[in-house]
């Protein structure tokens, strides 16, 4: 293949690249700019139907994961922990822990597990179609991994999503920093 014939190939495939990037943006903005996140019903820890609305007027830290992960879910709700904490008690703030495990995941069991982290996280479980839908609506990987005598782990998307006051994606969080150093960050969307 020429030189030219190369470059032409290049060209068509940047203008495609481009072209789809110009669409997916539009198609993002007629649709309200959201491309992460959106309306969800779930039960909180509490046993009371929480919505995404419920959330509106506060920067949220949305984190997907499960009581029976062995090591990343804890970390990072240790994490959160921590920044809320440098945030102080008086920050309105807000941390929502959704399960991909709702099976297992009551609202009592996770009222339990999340006693051990700041009152300002809220634990969201409900029935599989309501998770299935905040999953999709997140763009979360999550699924079910077989092990032994009927046990099971589940692989799942580590990030937490940072949603501003108005419930729109900012980015994705980093919590692998000084406590001081996110807290610094997230005093920006207060």
């Amino acid at each position: 293949m020429s030189n030219s014939m190369k470059a032409v190939i290049a060209l068509l495939v940047l203008c495609f690249a481009g072209a789809a990037i110009l669409l997916f943006r539009s198609s993002a903005q007629d649709h309200g700019g959201a491309l992460v996140g959106g309306p969800f019903q779930l039960v909180d820890q509490n046993g009371q139907t929480r919505t995404d609305k419920d959330f509106l007027g506060k920067p949220t830290l949305v984190f997907f994961g499960y009581t029976h992960c062995p090591d990343v879910c804890p970390t990072t709700l240790s994490q959160l922990t921590e920044v809320f904490h440098a945030l102080g008690p008086d920050a309105k703030i807000a941390g929502a822990f959704i399960t991909v495990d709702p099976e297992r995941d009551t609202p009592a069991l996770m009222k339990d597990y999340l006693s051990s982290f700041d009152p300002r996280i809220v634990g969201l479980s409900g029935p599989r179609p309501a998770i299935d839908a905040a999953i999709r609506a997140y763009r979360v990987y999550a699924k079910k991994v077989p092990g032994q005598n009927g046990e099971y782990t589940m692989d799942h998307t580590a990030l937490v999503y940072l949603m501003d006051k108005n419930g729109r994606f900012v980015s994705a969080f980093n919590l692998d920093r000084p406590p001081a150093e996110a807290a610094a960050e997230l005093r920006k969307y207060l």
